[in-house]
């Protein structure tokens, strides 16, 4: 078959610290393996084509609601990550198609309005939120009609274990592949140069007050840092001897650096914590409306989950221009005359 042969490309291909997927840990469920394509590839398809995925453009990444069309969203921040990651992968000859469907896969969870949707979830939901463990939820459990995705261990364990916050990028308890590893490490590579370029478009960052010391490492412009990075990732991974994915203590040091200046200067920044809080506001109450109008609730009932966990999910699932539309039937009057 089609699939074996790739299998046996992998092997003969690939480097001996790779992921084949031939020797997955497998799926939650048994099932018939695909003639033409190999595990992991299935898996990249089948995150392709889910509805949590297509959602994706609807979300913001940063800046909310953005009427400037070249503004980031969920969907292309996830699909820069996808580039990087798959870069890397091929250059250390790692397994491209298990990278690619961790990367592609590893914000499916996340909410409507950025990471107010996460910080309101979190505060309100009993159960705690998380997006890289909602993600794991939309693939194992809410999607095709609470049948799941399916997916392998490995992409299941890459979507967990990706996710850093304000922590160091680089750790210990990244995920299990190192192809896991590189999409936890393109993530953030992705994220804080792209934030920059938008924070730059949005007038809320002075390129000139960019530390002038990491400029000075990982370059002025938005290509040259991503270049910097990516090749002291390749390079420094390779001295390591494939021990894991890692930087050089020089670049790891100006990434950090880079990291924490965006949290003190540019996500706090007045504009976005302004409209940071009028999404907080709108998410919040139009959760507590549903929890008090549980048969209203057009979403999946999954057997043994509480009102609150039913409501997470819908919430969760949400698009930025739904969460609105919904907020207005909801709290807003109609015109007169409308029905």
């Amino acid at each position: 078959m089609i699939r074996t042969q790739l299998e046996h490309r992998e092997s003969l291909t690939l480097h001996p610290a790779a992921m084949l997927a031939s020797r997955s840990a497998g799926r939650l469920h048994k099932e018939l393996a695909c003639d033409f394509r190999t595990d992991f590839l299935r898996d990249r398809d089948r995150i392709l084509h889910c509805k949590s995925f297509r959602r994706l453009k609807h979300k913001t990444q940063v800046f909310l609601s953005p009427s400037n069309d070249h503004y980031r969203t969920r969907l292309t921040h996830t699909l820069e990550v996808a580039q990087i990651a798959r870069t890397i992968a091929r250059a250390l000859a790692l397994n491209e198609d298990l990278t690619e469907a961790i990367a592609l896969g590893h914000d499916l969870g996340h909410t409507p309005m950025g990471h107010a949707g996460e910080r309101v979830l979190a505060d309100i939901y009993a159960g705690g939120f998380h997006h890289a463990v909602q993600s794991l939820r939309v693939v194992d459990i809410l999607e095709r009609e609470g049948q799941g995705l399916n997916l392998t261990a490995e992409v299941r364990d890459g979507i967990l274990r990706h996710s850093k916050g304000k922590g160091k990028i680089l750790t210990d308890k990244s995920p299990m592949t190192l192809e896991g590893q590189i999409v936890r490490v393109s993530d953030a590579v992705a994220y804080l140069n792209h934030d920059i370029d938008d924070a730059l478009r949005a007038g809320l960052l002075d390129s000139a007050a960019l530390p002038k010391a990491v400029v000075d490492l990982l370059g002025a412009t938005h290509g040259a840092r991503i270049h910097t990075m990516v090749t002291d990732i390749i390079t420094a991974t390779l001295a390591a001897n494939y021990e894991r994915i890692t930087m050089s203590s020089a670049i790891n040091q100006a990434t950090e650096e880079l990291k924490n200046f965006m949290y003190e200067n540019v996500y706090p920044h007045p504009f976005i914590q302004t409209e940071f809080d009028k999404a907080y506001k709108i998410i919040k109450e139009l959760y507590e409306y549903y929890l008090s109008h549980i048969n209203s609730l057009p979403s999946i009932s999954v057997d043994g989950d509480s009102p609150a966990r039913r409501v997470c999910d819908h919430v969760a699932g949400m698009t930025d221009r739904y969460l609105l539309d919904q907020y207005h039937a909801v709290f807003l009057p109609k015109p007169w005359g409308v029905s």
